[in-house]
């Protein structure tokens, strides 16, 4: 079972299944994930005596090795989740941590700025046109009040 499990979370790289279950399978992955970061044959035949599925053990050389190679333990994180709806069993996700994009620090830096509102050079634009809309106004009743004392004068 736990050979079976073990070839679903480097598949899939995080699988959901109880909290029992969940902490047997870190015992027995752990160890592994430690001996796939030498790629030797010796440790290849090591893992494939455990593991038994040619893809999965190429998988973890391959694409997982890399990843965890700078970490010094604490490869996979529980998370638990609840209770299971039929039966009131604690439920958990066991995930690999490198391949979480959630708590990924690199990302974690950004902030996304949200927009409310105008933004400020609408706002400015369109204090600029209201403006010059007021001053042509102005200037246009300026205009007809002079042409209307002119008129006056002239009579």
């Amino acid at each position: 079972m736990l050979a079976n499990m073990s070839c679903s979370l480097i598949e899939h790289k995080r699988i959901n299944t109880t909290v029992a279950k969940a902490k047997a399978l870190r015992q027995f992955i752990e160890p592994l994930l430690t001996k796939s970061k030498l790629d030797n044959t010796h440790n290849r035949r090591l893992v494939f005596s455990k593991i038994k599925d040619k893809y999965a053990v190429n998988e973890l050389f391959r694409e997982i090795a890399p990843k965890i190679a700078d970490r010094p333990g604490g490869y996979t994180r529980i998370i638990k989740l609840g209770n299971r709806l039929g039966d009131n069993a604690d439920m958990a996700l066991i995930e690999l941590v490198d391949y979480n994009e959630t708590y990924d620090l690199s990302k974690a830096g950004k902030k996304k700025s949200t927009r409310r509102g105008r933004s400020r050079r609408g706002s400015k634009k369109q204090a600029q046109n209201t403006q010059e809309a007021t001053q042509s106004n102005d200037s246009s009743k300026a205009d007809s009040e002079t042409s209307e004392n002119e008129s006056t004068k002239n009579e």
